[in-house]
């Protein structure tokens, strides 16, 4: 039985699979072999680089394409000799020996890369290993190279330059093509020097890379087509709400969509009784436990938000505000990490992520603030949301300055504590939903919180004060009442956060209940 895959390539015989070689412009990537070309291809972790580097080694080693000898090393073990660029060269020469050999049953590099290292010196060694790699055998040699990013420093400056420094001599005396694949373009390497004492640009030290690739998400196709290899093995189905709420909150993130199914279908003792369908709440359930469990892709993915570079990307995104502090660079770089979309608007890039950074950034207040559910549930087990917003009011006044000077993200402080507050919901088995964005004024979050066999859904809109107070309460009814509707939402509550500290609590907190569009709002001055 085949299974969802979670970790390492895609291995067709063993996991559910989209073929890695039909998510590419396999045409273009073979013009680029056969061309002589010297390319990048980078995504996000997790995303299905390696298999698709090792589909495509194997399509080139199967003779249809070409007579092509290709080899696929990964130089990782290169990082932990860090700037001892001997070591790392020793461990990136034997690895690329060591796949030749299993690849190709040529053992040529095996004895030959101790006497390049040895007459050449580790700045050289990699360049004289492979030229005399591609002159003993007639056929074209492609070497596709996995997380260079991974290494550091001067060795990372090192196997650019011997790369670059034998590519006038291609194809007989060098690799005919050269794959770079990691998480970022090499152009957007900084990569310091010890040696040289400063800063070199990857561009410039690989300028002779011709093109970029970037290696996109599962199409909304495609996670259909994952999901139906289950349904045939099996005969368990997924409804098509299912199927509609795995795109909707992954957006296609292979390791998301994976990682989900894995869990309804393969993990949860429900799921694994193969008569019953998957149904949508088993996906959220499911991605709730993902969360919760801190696993290694969101929480590596988490770990990223202490950068400065991702904070001033992402710190405008959760308060909705308009100033930009962030540069291209920083814009490039946490679209690299797949935090970010990769298409305008500037947005988080699916739901899971969005759910995991408030909750990610606010842990440690959470775990301040565990109380016993039962104070805001009404005897009939419904959600008293106005007692929970009005004893939040209370601690806001209270506690908020000295919260908010914990928080890394400060401008976006008061929606994250107001969450913080929140998450207990989560915790007494209902769910938020958070929409939150750059120029948007405003952070949308949806309660939906399970009574008998239905849900109850409330909508709380967060608004910090901008110009006059009527103003901007005008503006949150309106855009309240709206989000109320689309969500199918029973009440809704307006928060104005009011950070001008040159006033007292007396003028800034306030409950009234207004009207709007049909609907009475909650609104709350903090």
């Amino acid at each position: 039985m085949r299974f969802f895959n979670t970790t390492g390539p895609v291995r067709p015989q063993k996991h559910y699979s989209i073929p890695p070689l039909a998510r590419i412009d396999l045409e273009d990537v073979l013009d680029l072999v056969r061309s002589e070309r010297y390319f990048v291809l980078h995504a996000p972790r997790q995303t299905g680089k390696t298999s698709t580097l090792l589909a495509l080694r194997d399509l080139l080693n199967s003779g249809s394409e070409g007579d092509f000898r290709c080899v696929y090393a990964n130089v990782e073990a290169g990082q932990a000799a860090r700037e001892d660029l001997e070591q790392a060269m020793r461990a990136i020469l034997d690895e690329i020996a060591s796949r030749a050999r299993s690849t190709l049953g040529d053992a040529f590099l095996e004895g030959m890369w101790p006497v390049a290292l040895e007459r050449s010196g580790p700045v050289g060694a990699l360049r004289h290993a492979l030229t005399r790699w591609a002159e003993d055998d007639s056929r074209p040699l492609v070497l596709l190279i996995d997380e260079i990013d991974a290494l550091v420093g001067d060795t990372l400056l090192s196997v650019l330059r011997q790369l670059r420094a034998g590519y006038d001599r291609r194809p007989e005396g060098f690799p005919q093509s050269v794959v770079l694949c990691g998480v970022r373009d090499v152009r957007d390497y900084r990569i310091h020097s010890n040696l040289e004492q400063t800063v070199v640009a990857g561009g410039s030290a690989f300028n002779v890379k011709a093109r970029s690739l970037r290696l996109g998400d599962f199409s909304r196709g495609d996670v259909s087509d994952l999901l139906a290899q289950h349904t045939r093995e099996t005969g368990q189905e997924f409804s098509p709400q299912a199927v509609e709420t795995i795109w909707m909150r992954t957006r296609g993130q292979p390791w998301l969509v994976n990682a989900l199914a894995d869990e309804t279908c393969f993990r949860r003792e429900s799921g694994r009784d193969r008569s019953r369908a998957i149904d949508a709440d088993d996906v959220r359930d499911a991605e709730e436990v993902l969360i919760a469990r801190r696993e290694t892709h969101l929480d590596q993915l988490a770990d990223k938000l202490r950068e400065d570079r991702v904070r001033r990307v992402v710190e405008p995104l959760l308060s909705g505000g308009d100033e930009r502090t962030f540069s291209a660079r920083d814009l490039e770089y946490v679209r690299d990490l797949g935090l970010v979309a990769s298409d305008d608007p500037l947005r988080i890039a699916n739901p899971v992520y969005a759910e995991v950074v408030p909750r990610e950034l606010t842990c440690a207040a959470q775990a301040g603030l565990v109380e016993d559910t039962a104070w805001y549930v009404d005897v009939g087990g419904g959600l008293d949301l106005v007692k929970l917003l009005s004893a939040f009011q209370a601690f806001f006044r209270e506690h908020s300055e000295h919260w908010m000077a914990r928080f890394d993200y400060r401008e976006a402080g008061p929606q994250l504590l107001l969450q913080a507050f929140l998450q207990r919901i989560v915790n007494g088995g209902g769910r938020i939903e958070r929409e939150y964005g750059l120029g948007r004024r405003r952070t949308d979050l949806l309660v939906v919180w399970p009574q008998g066999a239905h849900a109850r859904r409330f909508v709380i809109e967060c608004k910090i004060l901008h110009r006059s107070l009527e103003r901007t309460i005008g503006d949150g009814l309106e855009q309240t009442v709206g989000y109320m509707d689309r969500c199918g939402a029973e009440a809704g509550h307006l928060v104005i956060f009011d950070r001008d500290e040159g006033k007292s609590w007396e003028e800034k907190l306030f409950r009234r209940v207004e009207s709007a569009g049909g609907a009475e709002v909650h609104v709350w001055g903090m």
